[in-house]
């Protein structure tokens, strides 16, 4: 239902995760292998991993089917829930620390920002639940999923709307044939708790009819507070969320399958909008305190439904075909505090608050049809697809604004204002159609060679004239595999990204239409799986360029009515290299590593609206490296070590104010055992171990402050 009804520094860390991709090929020695083609298609949803719990051999997102990631000339990285469990993840941010093509931003708002290779995601086309589009302006529930594919380089050939970085596809459990029952509790010292069940299994005799559901709820206590250094009340910020999920599959015959799904997401927390950095990159005041005012909050309610259907046609052909609606309504009471006009010192001149009442309605419509196929010409296979997917999206917003109030510190906290979002009169809308036409063919020419083509047509329509938006994306790819293990691609590919309008009534240009901005990127990759396939070693060069960029600066001046101005203007363009490793070293020693060099810049014709030729996007450091691993003394005993870097990265488009770069250390341990027949599993970790002060991602309104040592706990029994 509508609104309408109501010289450069490399980090020790760098070098370690360098060193340890470049030793295993002296000492892997590998046999090669016949490839094996196999007359049936596999039918059952496999809970199992290929290698070990760490290495992922496919990725569904990348080619819109499982193709191997050694057949994909593109670079990807697969994150299983194997080891963000072993992290005690809670959120989307971190479990893509797990990959240094991905960085941080700001998480105001009870919201997460990422970018890949520097180019920040959209919340509503950088991210994918099992290959179709969700709105993702909240923080991602992960407990459902298992496995997050970050594709990275544009793939609007397959998806049509999305960014030049690349995409996040999150691909949810299945439903399983055998029993499964697991409970979990986790902990940490502030007294945040999670409580969590996944099961699964048959609900017949013929497994016919199987099931996968999960149940979580959590109470979150974060260590920033309502300082009364500020005038407010001194308690912490928290946070309220519980999740359903629900997954069932039917085999309607031995050739259809059916696979309904429904999630349902209640998320309430209280505002901290980050902190707050001067012209020297310092923190102003406490790294603890929160602006905002005690009573402000977001209130997020999030329900997805959806069906899959596949038809086997025969052992070589397939159709799928699957819809998905989501619905995400929002209240957001804010109090909107910012620094007083050329001010810098809140503790003497005060600060603003402009609170306001809104409510947000947005509604994403999904739906797709592939044709799949393998098959035979000429003494060349083909893997085939043919497939059209469509959007269809609405957007409303209520609100009320209060009155703008100047405090004095140290006063009194505000009285939360007595506002109403419920006024027609406030009533803005928004709404387009996207549809979009592709094929993509991956010809095996022979034992070494491989050639991937595919293009798309996309259409997005939008109310009003000269409001409508056309692309062609085409993708090539060329594969050489010089041994059985080992490949090098190079593809070319390109991004198409619409654009809205401005919508802040703060910014200059308010109102106006947007321009899409359309990228193209070269990417040379290499691929090579050691140790019997179990270790994959990745690397990337990569080269993206961007056209028509959307840039939102800061007012030099800010006046009484604006305080941004958003133009479009000149190119961005993003350069580096990367490399990762993941699987199993030794019987004992596992890891996931990588490492990313970027060099990132806008290029703008000269004389235009505050020129940032030669500048660097906010929040794209030059380096960025981590590692996580694991090594296991015994059957019922694993240790593990992980290590954050990130490089120094600017806090502003003018790139005045820097934010130092920093390595974090995390360290955890947990031990199994037998409780009746059933394995208990306990888990100690802490995270920052040597209690590193940091910023991590956002501006010098909004950054992220990393909290110190952290310890978390956690139980689980499975049965």
């Amino acid at each position: 239902m509508s609104l309408l009804s109501h010289s450069f520094k490399v980090s020790p860390i760098c070098v370690a995760v360098v060193s340890a991709l470049t030793l295993a090929p002296a000492v892997a020695e590998e046999t090669k292998t016949e490839a094996v083609s196999s007359t049936n298609i596999e039918r059952i949803s496999v809970t199992g991993r290929s290698f070990n719990d760490y290495k992922i051999g496919s990725a569904s997102g990348a080619m819109r089917g499982d193709i191997s990631l050694m057949d994909t000339p593109q670079s990807v990285a697969v994150i299983p829930d194997f080891i963000t469990d072993e992290q005690l993840a809670t959120n989307l941010s971190e479990v893509l620390v797990n990959d240094s093509s991905v960085t941080g931003g700001s998480e105001k708002w009870n919201r997460q920002v990422f970018s890949i290779r520097g180019f920040e995601l959209s919340s509503g086309s950088g991210y994918l639940i099992n290959g179709q589009q969700q709105w993702s302006h909240y923080v991602q529930p992960i407990e459902t999923l298992q496995q997050v594919e970050i594709l990275k380089g544009p793939s609007s050939m397959l998806y049509g709307q999305s960014g030049p970085g690349g995409l996040i596809n999150m691909v949810t459990k299945k439903p399983t044939y055998d029993t499964v029952f697991d409970l979990g509790f986790d902990t940490d010292e502030h007294g945040s708790t999670r409580f969590q069940l996944d099961a699964g299994g048959s609900l017949n005799e013929d497994q016919t009819i199987r099931y996968r559901t999960v149940l979580v709820k959590q109470d979150s206590k974060y260590w920033r507070t309502y300082s009364a250094e500020n005038g407010q009340d001194g308690t912490n910020q928290e946070r309220d969320r519980w999740l359903g999920y629900l997954n069932l599959e039917f085999d309607i015959t031995e050739d259809l399958l059916l696979s309904l799904k429904y999630d349902h997401t209640q998320d309430k927390t209280g505002i901290d909008r980050g902190g707050w950095l001067d012209s020297d990159g310092d923190l102003i005041g406490g790294s603890d305190i929160i602006w905002d005012q005690p009573w402000a909050f977001t209130d997020n309610t999030i329900t997805n439904m959806g069906a899959d259907i596949t038809y086997f046609i025969s052992d070589n052909w397939k159709i799928k075909a699957g819809y998905n609606e989501q619905q995400f309504n929002r209240q957001r009471l804010d109090s909107s505090p910012s620094l007083a006009k050329n001010s810098e010192d809140p503790f003497t001149d005060g600060y603003t608050v402009s609170p306001f009442d809104r409510y947000d309605d947005w509604q994403h419509k999904t739906g797709y049809v592939d044709f799949v196929g393998n098959f035979s010409t000429g003494g060349l296979d083909h893997q085939f697809l043919l497939g059209a997917n469509i959007l269809d999206y609405y957007y409303g917003q209520l609100k009320e604004s209060g009155e703008k109030k100047q405090l004095v510190m140290p006063g009194q906290p505000l009285p939360k204002p007595d506002l109403d979002y419920n006024n027609d009169e406030t009533l803005y809308e928004s709404e387009y159609k996207h549809y979009g036409f592709y094929i993509q063919d991956l010809v095996t020419i022979n034992d070494e060679w491989q050639v991937l083509a595919g293009v798309r047509y996309d259409e997005q329509k939008r109310e009003g004239a000269g409001r409508n938006s056309y692309a062609v994306s085409p993708k090539f790819g060329v594969i050489y595999s010089p041994a059985a293990n080992g490949s090098i691609y190079v593809n070319y590919s390109k991004s198409f990204t619409p654009q809205s309008i401005v919508n802040d009534e703060r910014d200059v240009n308010d109102g106006t239409n947007l321009n899409p901005e359309y990228g193209e990127q070269y990417e040379l990759g290499t691929k090579w799986e050691l140790f019997d396939g179990s270790l994959l070693l990745t690397g990337a060069i990569f080269d993206i360029t961007v056209s028509n960029v959307t840039v939102t600066q800061d007012l030099e001046v800010p006046t009484e009515d604006f305080d941004t101005i958003t133009t479009q203007e000149g190119e961005q363009r993003h350069k580096g290299f990367e490399m990762g490793a993941q699987g199993q070293v030794s019987d004992s020693w596992f890891m996931t590593a990588s490492m990313m060099y970027l060099n990132a810049e806008y290029i703008t014709p000269a004389g235009d609206h505050d020129n940032l030729d030669g500048m660097t996007p906010v929040d794209a450091p030059e380096w960025s490296a981590n590692i996580w691993t694991r090594y296991e003394m015994t059957d019922n005993l694993a240790f593990n070590f992980g290590a954050i870097y990130v490089g120094e990265r600017f806090a502003n488009t003018s790139n005045t104010v820097t934010k130092d770069g920093y390595v974090r250390f995390d360290m955890g341990a947990a031990y199994t055992m037998d409780v009746m027949g059933s394995d208990v599993s306990v888990r100690l970790n802490v995270k920052n171990l040597f209690d590193e002060e940091y910023l991590a991602g956002g501006t010098t309104t909004d950054v992220t402050v990393g909290e110190g040592r952290h310890f978390g706990l956690a139980l689980e029994a499975k049965f």
